[in-house]
C-alpha cells in the first residue's frame, strides 16, 4: 500500500490557490477547507474516469463518499498554491480507495486524505457494480498507479 504522505506518482491535474474565505482566525487554511480542496481534487479524478456529475445525470448512478481520513501535516496560508497528487490505491467492482496529497509550491506536504467511494444506484438506493465501460478506465488507472516508476 502506498504511503499517502509521499506519493511518488499519480494523478496530478488539480491545482488551486488558497482563497480568503478558507482562512480562519489563525491566518491559515481551516480544517473544513482542507476537506473541500481534497474533495475538489478527487472530483476531478472521478470526472476524468467518467464517474462524476455527467455520469449521474446520464445513468442515475454516482460515487458516494463512504469514508474519509484526513491527516493535517503543515499550515497553508492565503495565496499558497496547492497541488494535488491522487493515487487510486485499490478498487473493486463497487469501491474505489483514493489517497490524495496536497503540497504547497515549496514542495511541503500540508495534508493527506484517504477516501473510500462507493458506486451507488441512486434510484435503487444501494451499492452496485461499476459498469464495464467505466471499469475499463478504473482498471487502467489502478494498474498505472500500482506500477513501479
Amino acid at each position: 500500500m502506498p504511503d499517502p504522505a509521499r506519493p511518488t506518482a499519480g494523478y496530478a491535474r488539480y491545482r488551486t490557490e488558497v482563497r480568503q474565505e478558507w482562512i480562519d482566525y489563525n491566518g491559515h487554511l481551516t480544517d473544513a477547507a482542507y476537506a473541500v480542496v481534497l474533495s475538489e481534487a478527487n472530483e476531478m479524478l472521478l470526472a476524468d474516469l467518467g464517474l462524476s456529475e455527467d455520469y449521474r445525470a446520464g445513468t442515475g448512478c454516482a460515487m458516494y463518499t463512504a469514508e474519509c481520513h484526513i491527516r493535517y501535516l503543515a499550515e497553508s496560508k492565503l495565496g499558497d498554491v496547492l497541488q494535488a497528487v491522487s493515487i487510486l490505491a485499490a478498487a473493486d467492482a463497487k469501491r474505489l480507495r483514493v489517497y490524495t496529497s496536497l503540497s504547497r509550491g515549496d514542495g511541503t506536504t500540508v495534508v493527506t486524505g484517504e477516501h473510500l467511494y462507493l458506486h451507488v444506484d441512486v434510484a435503487a438506493g444501494r451499492v452496485t457494480a461499476i459498469p464495464a465501460d467505466r471499469w475499463t478506465g478504473v482498471a487502467a488507472l489502478l494498474s498505472a498507479h500500482a506500477s513501479p516508476e
